[in-house]
């Protein structure tokens, strides 16, 4: 037990460092592990009532009958009342947006509360066919796993962010069946940088989530693609004019969802309600809407809907699923996105064909229009490039993919101004979320990475031979006592300086010449970002890094300076 102890200290010691690539690969593998374990059973809880419901599969929502069409998601949406009456408003935050506000403003450290929230709510909902999609409680549930693992072993906060990144790579990878866009998506969306030693767990993570998930599942992707690929150079014009039609779509999208979220009541069953009941409603009109929907997208990549078909779905889903997720229903965008993509790529395709009937198949146009929605309403075009290229497994796809990606993108964001619809979440529900590149590079380190051990605790007022034992053991500072805790810290050189020209018997340390710096504590598993917001609110020039947390109990590990941090940044 003792060893035990001893390796998990270690290990704590060795993750503190950004260089540790052992210790985060172990992590991204009981990351991956965990997640694809939490996302196997999501699925067989969504999956399996849906079973029994419908006759030909878990997303055969247009086997109902109108009156069960128009009851099964009242009757959900009445069942999440129910649940979210009983949490806490601070429990009810699910959500990737949960995931980036606990990253940016908790250090990825994550309730599992909510996360209970997030599986029993994320369940209720799909499984009652609200038209929203599963990944989004999935990347929840897969940061919340992992992040828990941190805490549970109790490691520095700069890995609890990793394990974040880890797991919301490895939901994507077992929700889609796509470990590399799993990893694009978790350093372009979630964790917003790219770093030698974050993408080796990250990778783990999503590889290990997939082996898993394909165990149960089997290896296919999420989507039945037929063999894709631009027939001629022909179709670029068209492939242009599509990407600058997605993107108009996916303005058109986040708009929409702005605007739900300034009509929405304040009161959550009225919210719920009102989802259930539009729900229900425009299921009476087209029941393919229902679900997830990828039942759909599979018949509009083979060419199989007509256009009055594609052109309801696409305006029900756009309009619904908006509608949803702005009303607080516990569901994914992403997934409607897909969705609507490939519907508008459907509808695309036969606008190509009026032009030129020798153009590429349906399922180029239907493929493209799903990744360009998708890279475009969460501003990620790489992660939508890699989808795309997962899910066809057709490199030939790579340049059309590109020109319609970017093209959609830069519609969206540069004619239309349309940012990330998680930080655009965000924004509205007033959490204040920035970025910038000191703060990133200091969240990677833990104060334990680059704290001087070498130090002695001392009273303010020393007798002389006990000055003289503190010269002579040679430590870098000395964390000088005040009334209740540390005050302050000064260099044991000056003190060796002072005791050369002076010979008292009691050597009061406050008084003696030397560069003093005031001292405030910080814990051991916080980030030099952490340290440096201390310093600045406190302002203070200097940080003893406690081992425990206690309010009447110091129990100092180390020393960290201003000049310290700087340092490492600047290295």
């Amino acid at each position: 037990m003792k060893m035990f102890k001893l390796s998990i200290k270690t290990f704590r010691q060795r993750l503190a460092s950004i260089d540790s690539a052992p210790q985060f690969a172990i992590l991204g593998i009981a990351s991956g592990f965990l997640t694809g374990l939490v996302i196997i059973a999501f699925r067989l809880a969504i999956e399996w009532p849906l079973d029994q419901l419908l006759e030909d599969g878990p997303e055969s929502f247009e086997t109902l009958d109108p009156l069960a069409a128009f009851s099964l998601p009242v009757a959900g949406a009445i069942l999440l009342v129910l649940i979210f009456s009983v949490l806490s408003k601070t429990n009810r935050r699910v959500g990737v947006v949960h995931v980036i506000e606990r990253l940016a403003r908790h250090q990825g450290h994550m309730p599992l509360r909510n996360a209970v929230a997030q599986f029993i709510a994320g369940v209720v909902a799909l499984a009652s066919g609200q038209p929203g999609g599963r990944e989004g409680p999935a990347i929840h549930l897969g940061a919340a796993g992992s992040s828990l693992i941190g805490q549970y072993l109790q490691l520095p906060n700069n890995s609890v962010r990793v394990l974040v990144g880890c797991g919301a790579a490895a939901a994507i990878s077992a929700s889609f069946n796509t470990p590399v866009a799993g990893v694009i998506f978790s350093m372009e969306v979630i964790v917003m940088e790219y770093t030698i030693a974050g993408f080796i767990p990250v990778i783990l993570a999503s590889v290990v989530a997939a082996v898993m998930t394909q165990i149960v599942f089997g290896s296919l992707t999420a989507f039945d693609v037929p063999t894709v690929a631009m027939s001629s150079f022909i179709d670029i014009p068209i492939l242009v004019m599509e990407g600058a039609f997605i993107g108009v779509i996916a303005a058109a999208y986040v708009r929409c969802m702005l605007l739900f979220y300034k009509i929405s009541p304040d009161s959550m069953w009225q919210r719920i309600m009102i989802a259930g009941l539009l729900t229900g409603t425009a299921a009476l009109i087209l029941p393919e809407v229902l679900g997830i929907g990828y039942d759909t997208v599979n018949l509009a990549l083979i060419g199989e809907l007509s256009l009055a078909l594609l052109l309801t779905a696409f305006t029900l889903k756009l309009v619904l699923s908006s509608a949803i997720i702005a009303l607080g229903v516990p569901v994914g965008f992403i997934g409607p996105t897909l969705f609507i993509g490939a519907m508008a790529g459907g509808m695309f395709a036969f606008f190509a064909r009026f032009i030129d009937a020798g153009l590429s198949e349906d399922a180029l146009y239907v493929m493209l229009g799903m990744g360009a929605m998708m890279g475009a309403v969460l501003q990620a075009p790489l992660a939508a490039l890699m989808a795309v290229l997962e899910l066809t497994n057709s490199p030939g796809i790579i340049l059309p993919a590109m020109l319609v990606i970017i093209i959609a993108n830069m519609t969206a964001s540069q004619v239309f101004g349309v940012r990330s619809l998680f930080v655009l979440q965000m924004e509205i529900l007033g959490i204040e979320f920035r970025q910038n590149p000191l703060s990133m590079t200091l969240n990677r380190a833990s104060v334990a990475s680059i704290m001087t051990k070498s130090f002695k605790r001392v009273a303010p007022v020393i007798e002389l031979e006990a000055a003289r034992l503190l010269v002579a053991q040679k430590p870098y500072w000395l964390l000088v006592n005040g009334e209740e805790r540390p005050a302050f810290i000064l260099r044991t050189e000056d003190l060796a300086q002072y005791l050369s020209s002076e010979s008292v018997e009691q050597i009061d340390l406050t008084a003696i010449p030397a560069t003093r710096k005031d001292v405030t504590g910080i814990l051991l598993q916080a980030t030099l970002s952490e340290a440096l917001d201390s310093l600045n609110q406190s302002g203070v020039q200097a940080l003893f890094v406690n081992r425990i947390s206690a309010p009447l109990l110091d129990s100092p590990v180390g020393i960290l300076t201003r000049e310290d941090i700087e340092s490492f940044y600047q290295s």
